[in-house]
């Protein structure tokens, strides 16, 4: 028992501090890699990051500001149909404002708070990046533009600000409100539960309507009449002239069979026909043979 109360003691010594440090701060671990690019190993990134290169139409910075910005899921809950979230969905500063962003990730799962439309000339593709992986704090700075502007924040993890993650920065008075951010304008497509039953019926009706008239009724083909079988004559050619073989071999047969017995008549008749079938064998095979020559012949390169 001592034992177990012992080991207990040991893991509460050395968990305390780990549990006072909420967040894993980055901002120590980042590598510069120069042109405003810092990241490390462990999955934070800084893009765009300017602290002191004045963009064109700025002669000072007018002030200096930081804000902390948190990200994950449960700032999405007041927002119906939304997965995730920024804690603000909206930010406004004075032209040429030098703005520290500390941006902190509540999520297990990597976010990011980028910024669009920066002048190419100063920031690398227009944009101002902040990525974190995992419960963590990361932090960058930059210089705002002069002039009235709304800029677009969002994560740009797959469908992460179709879910939620968007909100507007506004630079001066600002240059309108972007479509769709959560709790400050209408959604672009927002979902629709309010209609009725007899308005989804009308709308059925006109559909039908509108199918009807749009695309005509496919012409039924009829199946095709089955052959008339004709009716075979009782007495065919084939039979006609076996008659008139046989009323011709009549009066030789007779004088044939005369003084023979039926076994010996039928045997007769039995060793006339194997004749025959040989003939007939012999006279096919002959035939086919000379077909076969003469194809071989006609054949090309012999």
């Amino acid at each position: 028992m001592l034992k177990f109360l012992s080991v207990g003691a040991l893991v509460l010594l050395f968990s305390e501090p780990m549990m006072a440090q909420e967040y894993e701060d980055h901002n120590a671990m980042l590598m510069d890699h120069g042109e405003g690019h810092l990241m490390d190993m462990a999955g934070g990134m800084v893009m765009g990051q300017n602290a002191d290169k004045l963009p064109g139409g700025c002669d000072s910075i007018s002030e200096t500001k930081e804000i902390t910005v948190h990200a994950g899921h449960k700032y999405a809950e007041k927002f119906p149909g939304r997965m995730y979230a920024f804690d603000i969905q909206e930010f406004n500063f004075k032209p040429c404002t030098k703005l520290t962003v500390n941006f902190i990730n509540d999520d297990h799962i990597r976010h990011q708070w980028m910024m669009h439309g920066l002048p190419k000339y100063l920031y690398p593709k227009g944009m101002f990046h902040l990525e974190i992986s995992g419960p963590a704090k990361i932090s960058g700075t930059l210089i705002l533009p002069p002039g009235d502007k709304t800029y677009l924040v969002h994560c740009d993890i797959a469908q992460h600000m179709e879910k939620g993650m968007k909100a507007q920065l506004k630079v001066g008075k600002g240059d309108g409100d972007l479509p769709s951010i959560p709790g400050v304008t209408a959604y672009t497509l927002p979902d629709d539960y309010k209609a009725t039953l007899p308005e989804l019926n009308a709308v059925a009706e006109k559909a039908a309507v509108l199918a009807a008239t749009a695309a005509p009724a496919p012409t039924r083909i009829a199946p095709a009449a089955k052959p008339v079988q004709k009716e075979e004559p009782v007495f065919s050619g084939i039979t006609v002239i076996g008659l008139a073989i046989g009323l011709l071999l009549a009066p030789f047969l007779v004088k044939k069979f005369k003084g023979m017995s039926v076994s010996e008549a039928v045997a007769y008749i039995f060793d006339l026909l194997r004749a025959l079938i040989e003939l007939v064998v012999n006279l096919l095979s002959a035939l086919i043979k000379r077909i076969s020559s003469t194809k071989s012949k006609m054949l090309p390169g012999k």
